[in-house]
């Protein structure tokens, strides 16, 4: 269990305040030149390029751009400490290799670029609505849950990359604790593609699953489960969380959230917490796993959390967050449940609590 406070930093000073300062007023330029030199490849090229370096005119060659286009490009990712330049040729500075090579900063990239971008123009609009104002850069829905059957392939493709970067990381030491229980009956509330269900099924060839979600999302987890060979130990149960006539079915020994209920409201956690307790057996656990900002290890993690939130607020459904544990524990405890077990760091930083009835 770990006990979390706010770091206090220390002022840095004016001179370069204001140097950040301007990094912030011209973030999104340096977002979009970065982000295009790795769609057209150049990233590649300079890493290929090692040590050894290359000139703007051989990138500009092998890459198809233009010179000039390269120029531009190159201005900004040098100012910005992303390239070096030495002689006449460029290489990769450190930052620069983790754009280059970094699995999570590239995951972070096309989230960013495919789903966030442009629908973040209305963020005002959202936060004084209430409601996903940025959402209608893509068609009328009312939650971007309601929509992803039906985005453009190549967001749809960065959401869920996205999404199961981080919970891939995390699965493997998850199931370790869900299935320290050895339970025989797992229901899964926001199944997304099916994952998490297939994981605990190859697991143990005992163990049942039952999915809930949204009806376009149990489709594709059917037709993933049953391509995986398990379809004969699934069930799935069409629901919509937000609907207070809703249920959850009763006979799991394990209720388990995944990143889903960050995509709440607080009172909307509270009452999907509170059908989770009446579905409860006498021996049912609820299992929680979120990426708490209070609970990372890393500032860089948990800036990435508070940049995320406003994806929620913009894009996703206008009023949920990525929370802090400090927040989310008194929801748990509105609902009538208790956190008996705590587990942070799980894979890319994520928690785990398993919640009894209080």
């Amino acid at each position: 269990m770990t006990t979390a406070t706010r770091k206090v930093k220390k002022e840095i000073p004016a001179h370069e305040a204001r140097a950040e300062a301007q990094r912030i007023a011209f973030g999104p330029v340096l977002f979009m030149a970065c982000w295009t030199m790795q769609r057209k490849g150049l990233f590649d090229l300079l890493f290929k390029a090692g040590t050894e370096g290359i000139t703007q005119m051989e990138l500009a060659a092998e890459s198809g751009l233009s010179p000039y286009a390269i120029k531009v490009l190159a201005d900004m990712a040098l100012t910005s400490g992303v390239l070096h330049e030495r002689e006449g040729r460029l290489t990769l500075t450190n930052t620069g290799l983790m754009l280059a090579t970094d699995k999570m900063t590239q995951a972070n990239m096309d989230f960013v670029g495919d789903v966030c971008y442009q629908g973040m123009w209305h963020l005002e609009e959202a936060l004084e609505a209430g409601r996903p104002a940025g959402l209608k850069v893509f068609g009328e829905w009312p939650t971007v849950y309601r929509a992803l059957a039906e985005l453009p392939q190549h967001v749809r493709r960065s959401w869920f990359e996205f999404d199961h970067f981080y919970s891939d990381h995390s699965f493997p030491p998850a199931m370790d604790i869900v299935f320290a229980s050895a339970p025989r009956q797992i229901m899964d509330v926001g199944g997304n593609t099916g994952k998490w269900a297939i994981s605990c099924l190859r697991r143990d060839p005992k163990v049942r699953m039952t999915v809930v979600d949204l009806p376009g999302q149990l489709v594709e987890v059917e037709r993933n489960v049953a391509k995986a060979g398990f379809a004969d130990r699934l069930t799935t149960v069409t629901a919509d969380m937000l609907d207070p006539n809703s249920r959850l079915p009763e006979g799991a020994d394990i209720i388990w959230m995944s990143q889903f209920l960050d995509c709440f409201s607080e009172d909307e956690v509270v009452a999907i917490l509170q059908k989770a307790r009446s579905a409860m057996g006498p021996n049912t656990s609820v299992y929680i796993m979120e990426t708490f900002i209070d609970r990372q290890r890393f500032e860089a993690a948990s800036f990435c959390l508070a940049g995320t939130s406003l994806y929620f607020t913009a894009i996703a459904n206008g009023n949920s967050r990525m929370y802090r544990a400090e927040d989310f524990k008194p929801l748990v405890e509105r609902a009538g449940l208790r956190v008996a077990e705590e587990h942070d760091h799980v894979g890319q930083g994520h928690s785990i609590w398993r919640c009894v009835r209080a």
